[in-house]
């Protein structure tokens, strides 16, 4: 995905006014109605304002200069945050529809003799921390509307064709002119007699009864980038169900349902685990076995070791999503107390016990003061 500052043609440090402007400017310019609803006007234009309904948010864009897409999950719209056309054109008309002639500019708006889209799906897959490691693709299979075969789309039998609506004239709106004490006023509104679509039909397809779609199923092969978190999503754009009469087809909204591994604790990118070592190896060091999400990772453990100590690996957790590198493992290694010895064990431990003086005075900072300063917190 591209970079939002880059889609808008900003700087990283660029002020609000600044990606306001920049957003007007391209806004008007690739606007589904100043390009015939031509499919690519339409999602440059869905792209540019996704990006600008993430920086004029500050908490939105402090979370997104941070950790890029990730740090837009959970109360920040579900990680990925995609914009379907309707809520592009509502952002656009009410941040900028206020102004003069704006009506004119744009032909009245969307729905001026064009089809409806298809509505958008929503399908959630489950990963498992492996596969979020490494990225994966998957296969999954879609209830939706596709087009008519009988009657190619358009709703209309065989050797028919749909008609201009005479109430709107093939619009898809109607206007209504009231005047109060501030002025005259217009409201628009979708046709009622096409429902907006511009068009009627007297003959209707049999087989699909004028909708033209019917239901079926489709296979979508998704490449899931690494790295991705629970409640995160991405948009297939232009793969969910055709629109009716020949509309667009919607969207296919993927979201993500990571199983947990009970080996980590993950906080984003980072990892935590545990692992349990004996008295012998703390005092005088050895090489222990970590696990990692692939395998296992060899880690050195010094001599005099303190249990609890936590040993920061960097770059050997997650990738990030969206942003070059991976985060950090963080290992804890913890005395592994037996809870029964053989007599020669315990024999062994009584000499200790006796040839052991006393332990050192706690000291002035305790273990999550040290951990604080160590993740630099």
């Amino acid at each position: 995905m591209a970079d939002y500052y880059s889609v808008l043609g900003v700087e990283h440090g660029a002020s609000d006014e600044e990606i306001k402007k920049a957003y007007r400017r391209l806004a008007m310019q690739f606007h589904p109605d100043r390009n015939g609803g031509a499919k690519e006007s339409e999602e440059r234009f869905k792209s540019i304002t996704e990006a600008y309904d993430i920086l004029r948010d500050p908490d939105k864009r402090a979370a997104y200069d941070r950790f890029g897409d990730a740090g837009l999950r959970g109360g920040m719209g579900g990680g990925f945050h995609h914009v379907d056309l309707s809520e592009a054109l509502g952002i656009f008309m009410r941040d900028f529809g206020g102004f003069p002639g704006f009506e004119e500019m744009f032909g009245g708006g969307r729905s001026r003799g064009g089809s409806r889209a298809g509505s958008d799906l929503k399908v959630s897959i489950p990963l498992t921390l492996t596969e979020v490691a490494e990225g994966v693709e998957k296969r999954i299979t879609v209830k939706i509307l596709d087009a008519c075969e009988a009657c190619e789309g358009s709703g209309a039998e065989s050797g028919t064709r749909p008609t201009r609506c005479a109430t709107c004239g093939g619009s898809g709106e109607v206007r209504r002119a009231q005047r109060s004490f501030f002025g005259q006023f217009v409201s628009v509104a979708p046709c009622p007699t096409c429902a907006g679509q511009g068009k009627t039909i007297d003959t209707p397809c049999r087989k699909c009864k004028g909708e033209g779609r019917v239901r079926g199923e489709k296979t979508i092969a998704v490449q899931i980038p690494a790295g991705v978190s629970t409640g995160q999503y991405m948009t297939l754009r232009g793969m969910g169900s055709v629109g009716p009469q020949g509309g667009p087809r919607g969207d296919v909204l993927v979201v993500f349902d990571v199983e947990e591994d009970a080996r980590f604790d993950r906080d984003g990118a980072d990892l935590y685990t545990e692992v349990l070592v004996t008295y012998p190896q703390l005092v005088l060091g050895a090489d222990v076995e970590a696990p990692n999400v692939v395998g296992n990772i060899s880690l050195r453990i010094p001599s005099g070791t303190q249990s609890g100590q936590v040993f920061h690996l960097r770059g050997r957790g997650l990738p990030r999503v969206n942003a070059s590198g991976s985060g950090d493992l963080h290992v804890r290694v913890q005395l592994w107390t037996p809870q029964s010895c053989t007599p020669e064990q315990e024999a062994l431990l009584v000499q200790l016990q006796s040839a052991e003086g006393a332990p050192p005075a706690r000291r002035s900072k305790g273990f999550w003061s040290r951990m604080k300063e160590a993740l630099g917190a």
